[in-house]
């Protein structure tokens, strides 16, 4: 490739894994990797609008995603069509995987939600969590996911994701 030719974006499967089943599977462009941390950017993924009553997510919303390899989170920005900010949709998962085009990411029910103007902080499926058994199953996943949550609840209150994400 000449030094002029722009880089091909690289696209990338996401794939979403909850209870050892694919919940969802989108394309995504690759925005970085640095072996540690990787960003995806890929358009809302749903089946229609999905209102959560705190935040909305429907067609033309675009999620800016960022994985680490060595923590059990992802925080997805989510802005909408005309680029506003709605907020950003936390994950609690294993550390994914990256297999050629495919991004792996065990969901593992917990979630956070914190609002564009960080005045609403919410812990999501604490319910579903509690119900999946993993505290029993695998005591040490369940302690890494609780105090994921916990982390990303802190940085939400001391002030957001900005240092997080830089």
């Amino acid at each position: 490739m000449s030094v002029n030719s722009p880089d091909p974006t690289r696209q990338l499967d996401v794939v979403l894994v909850k209870a050892g089943r694919t919940k969802i599977r989108y394309a995504a462009e690759l925005l970085f990797d640095d072996g540690v941390r990787l960003a995806v950017r890929a358009p809302w993924a749903g089946d229609g609008v999905r209102d959560f009553g705190f935040v909305r997510f429907e067609r033309g919303d675009v999620f800016t995603e960022y994985y680490w390899r060595d923590r059990w989170y992802a925080v997805k920005e989510v802005r909408d069509s005309a680029g506003q900010l709605k907020g950003w949709y936390c994950d609690i998962t294993r550390p994914p995987t990256l297999s050629g085009a495919e991004l792996v990411v065990e969901d593992l029910d917990l979630d956070l939600w914190v609002s564009a103007d960080g005045s609403d902080v919410l812990r999501l499926d604490e319910d579903e969590f509690e119900e999946s058994g993993l505290a029993g199953s695998d005591p040490t996943a369940a302690a890494a996911a609780v105090g994921a949550l916990d982390e990303l609840e802190r940085l939400a209150r001391a002030g957001g994701f900005d240092a997080l994400l830089a």
